[in-house]
Formats: structure tokens, sequence, C-alpha cells
């Protein structure tokens, strides 16, 4: 479905919660405040060390990191990363962004960022998506934070989904895959690399890499919505 005929049945049509299918409030989009409520955060960010730092310790520099809800398969956050990315709601992941963002702002996570950068997705898969729900992801703490999106990376090849691979499939499909777009103002500067998922880390290592290499003084932060550990 295109997406302009998507917005078009969203404005029209009574809006319905994702989840749990009850009717949405005025000021409720994609799910309701029950559900966005029980969606189980992981509190990393308080943690020193925690489970998504130590997965990515020794890799690349890096200031902190987290996933801000755990993501299991049929859980209410899967039925919405799942609707974000093939089912044509992108406005999902502005929520979920938003939501996320606005419950770490007052801890300071985002302390020193400048810049606020998505995973990228490969021009053939964006174009047959219509999307990237990374962008869109990212569009979402911008919104709650002021900070500004920046499309500082580009995908360098084509690369298999990961949802059916294994984790040494993972790791190898996404070697060398993102680079640093030439001419970058990012230099020495605080980045907050942005992602759906974090399952093996593999993804996020990659372009976490991919900036670090480029960029060796640039202050970088890692969020994901969901994460598995």
């Amino acid at each position: 479905m295109n997406l302009w005929v998507n917005d078009l049945l969203n404005f029209m049509l009574p809006q319905e919660c994702h989840v749990c299918g009850c009717k949405l409030a005025p000021h409720e989009r994609f799910a309701c405040t029950h559900c966005l409520t029980k969606l189980p955060r992981t509190g990393y960010h308080r943690r020193e060390l925690n489970p998504m730092e130590e997965r990515f310790a020794g890799r690349f520099p890096f200031v902190r990191a987290t996933g801000h809800f755990f993501y299991t398969r049929d859980s209410a956050l899967s039925i919405l990363i799942r609707d974000m990315k093939y089912r044509h709601f992108p406005g999902i992941g502005e929520m979920l962004g938003s939501l996320a963002a606005a419950e770490l702002f007052p801890a300071g996570f985002f302390e020193g960022i400048e810049h606020i950068v998505p995973v990228p997705m490969h021009f053939f898969k964006r174009a047959r998506r219509g999307y990237n729900q990374t962008f869109h992801i990212a569009k979402g703490v911008s919104a709650a934070t002021g900070i500004s999106v920046s499309n500082l990376l580009k995908a360098t090849r084509p690369h298999r989904t990961q949802t059916s691979l294994s984790r040494e499939e993972r790791l190898a499909n996404t070697e060398s895959l993102f680079a640093v777009k030439p001419g970058t103002p990012c230099h020495g500067e605080g980045i907050l690399l942005v992602d759906d998922v974090c399952t093996t880390g593999s993804t996020i290592a990659s372009a976490a890499e991919a900036i670090t290499d480029a960029l060796p003084e640039a202050r970088l932060a890692i969020l994901t919505i969901g994460v598995t550990f």
C-alpha cells in the first residue's frame, strides 16, 4: 500500500491500538497509553556498564549505550516494530523514538549530543520499502530533544535482512557495511547512533566502527528502541 493511501485511511477511519485493538483517544497515536505503559523498560541507562555497553566494550570507543525496551517475539513491542517496518507505518518509529527520548532526557542521556544519526538503509532496500524506519525513529528522538538529525552514514552495499540469520551469519552480513559520507561536518562532536532493535549488535557495531574510524575524535553514544538481552 502506498504511504499516502495509508495516511489517508488513517485520517478517515477510526484509529485503533496496534497492540490491543482498542479505539484510540484523540491524543493517542498507533498505541494506547495502557499498552505503551506496559512495554518493559530495561533501565539500562541508569546502570554503569550495562549489558549493551558490555556487548560493545573493546570493539569501538563510545561514551554510553542503551536499549530502552526489552524486545521478545510476539510481544507488544514486536507488534509495533513489525507494523513500523513491514506494514507501512513509519509514524510508529517517530512515536517510539519520541517516547524513549522523553523518558531518557531527564537522566541526562543526551548531554553532549549534537547530532542524531540513524543507521542507514541501502538505496535498493529503501526504494522497495518506501522509507527507512530508523530515520523515523531518529525524527522522534529529535522532536523530543531538539537535536538535529544527520544523514552522516551511507550503506555501501545491499545486505540480507537479519531476522532469520544466525549470529555468525549476522556478523558476516554486516561486515564493512557502512561508510561516512564525504564532507561531514561532525568532526569531534557528540553523535547519537540510533537503530530499531539490537539483537547481536552486529549492525550497530558495523555502523559505529565506520563512524569512529572516520571520525576518531567523535564522542559516540548509542540508542536502540528494543534490545533482546
